[in-house]
């Protein structure tokens, strides 16, 4: 089952800080919604543990994040896989823009499509959508946070 999941993000920190932090394990571990663990393999890879609840099935996911088509500091794609055992697996990758906005606003867009299969996908479509939707607002808004 695939997805495709879109949105905007203001940012009250200049395009150079918010390319800074979108690059920086710490703050992108304290971002993301059940994040255990996120390690620097490279400038390019990480290894993640993320837990995740969608409806009644709680997993826990360990996978790879791949930053690909690097345009500092203005666009990325990040890509990234996570086994999460019998519950299944999810896969996907976001295209994220940044603009500045005057010198002290930056507009990050977002545009991230995600695969899942196993059992977590036979819990219908309209509970993964919105699952996935709130989680990638919780990321965004906690990221923003962060920075302003």
């Amino acid at each position: 089952m695939a997805l495709v999941i879109e949105g905007e993000e203001r940012i009250a920190a200049p395009v150079e800080k918010v390319w800074e932090a979108l690059n920086d394990p710490d703050i992108l571990k304290d971002a993301i919604p059940g994040c255990q663990a996120l390690e620097k393999k490279s400038n390019t890879e990480m290894a993640a543990t993320v837990v995740l609840k969608i409806g009644p099935i709680k997993a826990t996911f360990n996978g790879e994040v791949t930053l690909k088509n690097l345009k500092p500091p203005h666009s990325y794609t990040i890509q990234g896989e996570g086994k999460g055992g019998i519950a299944g697996f999810a896969k996907g990758g976001a295209d994220v823009t940044l603009t500045a906005d005057g010198a002290d606003t930056t507009v990050l867009k977002y545009a991230a499509k995600a695969e899942v299969g196993g059992k977590i996908a036979q819990l219908g479509s309209r509970l993964i959508e919105s699952t996935s939707k709130k989680l990638a607002g919780q990321f965004f808004s906690t990221f923003g946070k962060k920075l302003a």
